[in-house]
């Protein structure tokens, strides 16, 4: 068996044993598969590491940068209390549009505000509306713009809020420093940022799985 084939199996083999079988949940791949979204939605165990890092930080409001068919959004949106909301932002109308029908799907549309435009124009947008401080912050969207994510992030942080970043380590290709690809570059400025701020502490982990080799960024802000 490849490599790949073992990750693959056991990550079947984790959910087999640690991931309740949820209906909602695989209509929403497979009507993602359908509308022709790209195939890089978080895996059942990450998305349901996503829920537990949410119920863990006691989540209320959560702000999530790059929605793709709502899949990451779901998982977090069920931890939320009946006052909770989650705010996701996606720039391409026909993966908001599916996301939306999944949300509906899941009887979340009164705790998701979906926001379609420039992730960097709509988190300007919402500091001009005097948006408040998150709970959990999730960074799944464009590599090159990753440091400016995190940025924001920080800016719509209290002490206590936990900011993720996946997709983290790209095959192993973040040490390549000669690396042409603007995801590479974008992707070591976040870590140069995590290095250098002083109001969060950081860690990463590698991962191996049915997405292949990547890993998360899990962070504490503290100050």
């Amino acid at each position: 068996m490849s490599q790949s084939n073992t990750w693959t199996k056991v990550d079947e083999y984790i959910g087999e044993k640690l991931i309740e079988h949820d209906p909602v949940l695989e209509q929403v791949l497979v009507a993602n598969r359908q509308a022709d979204l790209p195939a890089i939605d978080v895996s059942p165990s990450q998305g349901k590491l996503l829920s537990l890092l949410a119920q863990m930080a006691g989540a209320k409001r959560i702000l999530e940068i790059g929605t793709l068919g709502g899949y990451s959004t779901i998982w977090m949106a069920r931890t939320l209390p009946a006052d909770g909301k989650i705010v996701t932002l996606e720039l391409d109308p026909h993966h908001a549009q599916a996301a939306r029908a999944n949300f509906a799907l899941a009887g979340l549309e009164e705790k998701v505000d979906l926001r379609l435009g420039n992730a960097l124009e709509q988190l300007a947008q919402l500091d001009q509306e005097g948006t408040e401080p998150f709970d959990l912050i999730f960074i799944d969207a464009d590599k090159p713009n990753n440091p400016a994510y995190l940025r924001w992030a920080l800016h719509f942080s209290h002490p206590g809020t936990v900011i993720i970043g996946d997709n983290v380590i790209r095959e192993g290709e973040i040490i390549n420093k000669h690396s042409t690809d603007p995801r590479i570059h974008g992707v070591r400025a976040f870590y140069d940022l995590l290095a250098d701020e002083p109001r969060i502490n950081a860690t990463a982990m590698q991962t191996v799985g049915s997405k292949g080799y990547d890993g998360f960024v899990l962070g504490l802000v503290t100050g």
